[in-house]
C-alpha cells in the first residue's frame, strides 16, 4: 500500500506563475527523491498535503477538504521568495496517497446502512499512512507542516509524533469544535479521542471553542478529563468578553507548551472561511495568524497542520488558498 507520492518540481511548474524581476516561492523551493533523503537535508520545514474528505463523509459532514491542498500549493507557490521567507527552508515532499480510498468512497452508497462504518474503515487506511509519514519526518529533525484533509487526521499526526518521540505528545487546537466525540467509527469528529484513547495524546487544550457547537455530553467528558484537558470558549473572549485573546494565549501556553505539542488549526474557527462547518461567527484570519505564528515558535512545537479547508464551499474560493499560504509563511518566516 503506496503511502505518499514525492513531488518533483515538473509535478508543480503549472502552478507557478513566474514574472520578470521577482522569484516565486515555487521557483526555489527544495524538493528530494525519497524519503531517506530527508535527515541529511538542510531545510527544516516539510511541506505534505492530505487531499480527502472521507472523514468529513463519515461525520455526516459536507465533502470539499481534499480540494485544500491544491488550493494552498496555487497561492503558496506563487508568493515571492525574500529574505523574509526563505524557499531553501522548506522541502515541498508531496501528498499522501489518498486516491484508492477515494475512489473506494466515491463508489459507496450512501443508502447502505453501514455507509458510514465504511467510510471509517477508509479513514483508518488514512490514518496509517499519515503516522508513517509524519513519524519519519520527525525522525529526521524536521518540522511537518500538513495541509488539507479534515480533522481526522490529527490522528495520524499525533500517532506518527508519539512514534517518533517514543512520547505522548500534547497538542493544542485553534478550533470552533472538540473533535472528542465519541469512540465508534473512525470520523473527523472523532481523531482526538482515539488519540487520547490509544495513548497517542496527554495533554489536549482547545483554544476558541464554540458553545453552540458543542453537546453537554462532550462538555461532560472534557470536564471528567480535566487534568489533562482543558478549553476556552470563543464567547467568553470575542463576545462576553471575560478575558482577552492574549490571556486565552498565556493559559493554553502554561497547559502543553512544557512538553513537545503539536498545533492544529481547524478553518472552521476563521469567520466566513470555506470550510466543511463554515461559521458566520468565529476569530479573523489575522487572530489565526498571530496565534499560529507565536505558538509554531515555541521550542517544545513539533509539527503544524492546518485542515477542514473547502474552497467551493466558501463565498470567495480563492480566499482558502490564501489563507493557508499566510499562515505557512507565518510560520516559515
Amino acid at each position: 500500500m503506496s503511502s505518499i507520492k514525492i513531488y518533483s518540481k515538473k509535478d508543480v511548474d503549472r502552478f507557478i506563475k513566474t514574472r520578470a524581476g521577482e522569484t516565486k516561492f515555487g521557483e526555489k523551493v527544495c524538493f528530494i527523491e525519497s524519503m531517506d533523503n530527508l535527515k541529511n537535508h538542510s531545510s527544516k520545514y516539510v511541506l505534505l498535503g492530505i487531499p480527502e474528505d472521507i472523514g468529513v463523509r463519515a461525520n455526516y459532514g459536507n465533502p470539499g477538504t481534499s480540494k485544500a491542498w491544491e488550493a494552498a500549493l496555487k497561492s503558496f507557490l506563487n508568493i515571492q521568495e525574500n529574505d523574509f521567507a526563505k524557499a531553501e527552508n522548506v522541502i515541498l515532499l508531496g501528498e499522501i496517497d489518498c486516491d484508492s480510498q477515494m475512489r473506494e468512497a466515491e463508489n459507496l452508497s450512501s443508502d447502505d446502512g453501514h455507509y458510514v462504518e465504511k467510510l471509517g474503515e477508509l479513514v483508518s487506511q488514512i490514518d496509517h499512512k499519515v503516522s508513517i509519514t509524519v513519524k519519519t519526518i520527525i525522525e529526521s529533525g524536521k518540522f511537518p507542516i500538513i495541509i488539507g484533509g479534515g480533522h481526522n487526521n490529527c490522528y495520524g499526526n499525533l500517532k506518527g509524533t508519539t512514534e517518533a518521540l517514543k512520547t505522548p505528545a500534547n497538542c493544542l487546537n485553534f478550533d470552533a469544535h472538540t473533535d472528542f466525540r465519541a469512540l465508534g467509527h473512525r470520523h473527523s469528529g472523532n481523531g482526538f479521542s482515539y488519540a487520547f484513547e490509544d495513548g497517542y495524546l496527554n495533554r489536549y487544550f482547545i483554544f476558541g471553542l464554540h458553545r453552540n457547537y458543542t453537546p453537554q455530553i462532550v462538555f461532560d467528558r472534557l470536564v471528567k478529563q480535566q487534568d489533562r484537558i482543558k478549553f476556552s470558549l470563543f464567547e467568553d473572549i470575542a463576545i462576553n468578553e471575560k478575558f482577552s485573546f492574549s490571556e486565552g494565549i498565556q493559559e493554553a501556553e502554561m497547559f502543553v507548551c512544557n512538553a513537545s505539542f503539536g498545533l492544529e488549526l481547524d478553518l472552521d474557527a476563521i469567520e466566513d472561511m470555506g470550510s466543511s462547518a463554515m461559521t458566520p461567527g468565529g476569530f479573523s484570519i489575522n487572530d489565526a495568524r498571530k496565534f499560529i505564528s507565536y505558538f509554531s515558535k515555541k521550542e517544545h512545537c513539533v509539527y503544524f497542520h492546518i485542515c477542514e479547508g473547502a474552497p467551493q464551499l466558501g463565498n470567495f474560493p480563492a480566499q482558502v488558498g490564501k489563507t493557508i499560504s499566510f499562515l505557512i509563511s507565518d510560520i516559515i518566516a
